[in-house]
């Protein structure tokens, strides 16, 4: 795909510019970029707009010191927006928060992010009848001992040649470690971020 935009496309010779986090995919802000703007990003590898307010090019974080590190630029198939991914250096809202839309730039794992949260709820809510809260409720050596067995029922099944039962085991020993996770207060962002030092 070209990665030229196509400027012409728009009557004042502006196109929307999304930014988004290139390690949490969070989606931080909309700028506008012209073609002028465009260049000087890829040149700098600063992130650079055109204000609209100021009628001038600005590089985002020109005041605030909270620049955006260029990654990677794409344009949309009709090339009239571009998708920017790019290190934050900072808060990217100048109301100070992560993003413009008011979320907390982490990374988000789909459906085990909700697990997360639900698995969060039913610590709180000591639900009698809860699978979890009881887990919960008898502490962290039964979680632990929950996540040792379903260890051990992993590897015997990956050793045989079932894989809808090897998947179920492996589904249910995530499951308890997300819980032990949660009962030692870290999440699936704590072991993240400890990969990524070891990325380095």
């Amino acid at each position: 795909m070209n990665i030229n935009p196509n400027f012409s496309k728009s009557q004042n010779g502006l196109l929307p510019a999304i930014i988004q986090d290139s390690v949490t995919k969070t989606v931080l802000m909309l700028g506008y970029m012209n073609r002028e703007a465009f260049q000087k990003t890829k040149e700098t590898k600063q992130v650079t707009f055109y204000s609209r307010s100021k009628k001038r090019i600005w590089v985002k974080g020109e005041e605030s010191g909270n620049f955006l590190k260029l990654v990677k630029i794409k344009v949309d198939c009709d090339q009239d927006t571009i998708l920017i991914t790019a290190n934050p250096q900072g808060p990217t809202c100048h109301t100070g928060a992560d993003s413009c839309w008011g979320e907390t730039n982490q990374s988000h794992y789909g459906f085990l992010t909700e697990l997360e949260e639900i698995i969060t709820e039913r610590k709180k809510t000591n639900d009698d009848n809860s699978y979890v809260a009881s887990l919960f409720r008898e502490g962290i050596n039964k979680i632990a001992q929950k996540v040792g067995e379903e260890a051990v029922e992993t590897v015997i099944e990956a050793k045989d040649e079932n894989s809808e039962l090897f998947l179920n085991e492996s589904a249910d020993l995530l499951f308890h470690f997300l819980i032990l996770l949660k009962e030692k207060g870290f999440s699936l962002n704590d072991v993240e971020a400890v990969l990524k030092d070891r990325k380095h």
